[in-house]
């Protein structure tokens, strides 16, 4: 299994990520798992942890990639401060 370790984390995106990004867009979980064609129960796994969830890469990408389709931008360091990782929309 091709899986990300925690150093990797920017890299790709953290279960607070996939939920807010979620929330921006008003989708519910039936609704990602269905456009980036992973299993519900995978992405509710995924939503229950606040870092680097543990799931395969290529989910975390296809994640990333279906939400970014749909206007959202990854924020992965300090844009606020002493923000970490977040999420908004594209104008």
């Amino acid at each position: 299994m091709d899986t990300l370790k925690n150093n990797e984390v920017s890299a790709v995106l953290t279960g607070s990520q996939i939920r807010a990004a979620r929330g921006l867009l008003g989708w519910t979980i039936s609704e990602l798992a269905e456009r980036a064609s992973i299993s519900y129960a995978a992405l509710q796994r995924a939503e229950a942890i606040d870092g680097l969830p543990n799931m395969q890469v290529r989910n975390l990408q296809a994640i990333k990639t279906t939400f970014e389709k749909a206007g959202v931008i990854f924020l992965d360091g300090d844009y606020s401060g002493r923000g970490g990782p977040g999420v908004r929309l594209r104008k």
